[in-house]
């Protein structure tokens, strides 16, 4: 399940990137009224209007994408199983203690209840 959701993570970085490129690349709607006064726009690649068709629809369809992905992110992060307590909690329960040894060779007696100080949690 983690390769899927970097996958998936990926995939929504790069179409993100790519809306922001195509975005950036396009013209606004008072870009035509110097098309009109011979600033050469019918000389591109597309013709006059072909570039804007061809980046609105590629715009669009990443946009899709985009959306698709972000709710499969969203359903990903949402069905992991749920952890009870904190963070904080789970370190210090983790923690081994050790205790060192003593010159006499004679182990020290813990106490049943040494344990249970790491369990509590302050608050």
């Amino acid at each position: 399940m983690n390769w899927f959701f970097s996958l998936v993570l990926t995939i929504h970085i790069l179409v993100a990137l790519a809306i922001i490129g195509l975005v950036l690349m396009q013209h606004g709607k008072g870009a035509d009224m110097g098309a009109a006064f011979g600033s050469g726009a019918s000389g591109s690649l597309f013709g006059a209007s072909g570039s804007a068709n061809f980046l609105s629809r590629t715009t669009g369809i990443l946009a899709a994408v985009f959306f698709v992905t972000s709710l499969t992110l969203a359903y990903v992060a949402s069905s992991k199983p749920k952890t009870s307590g904190s963070v904080m909690q789970e370190t210090v329960q983790s923690q081994t203690v050790s205790q060192p040894a003593q010159a006499g060779g004679d182990t020290p007696a813990v106490p049943a209840d040494a344990g249970s100080k790491a369990k509590e949690v302050p608050k």
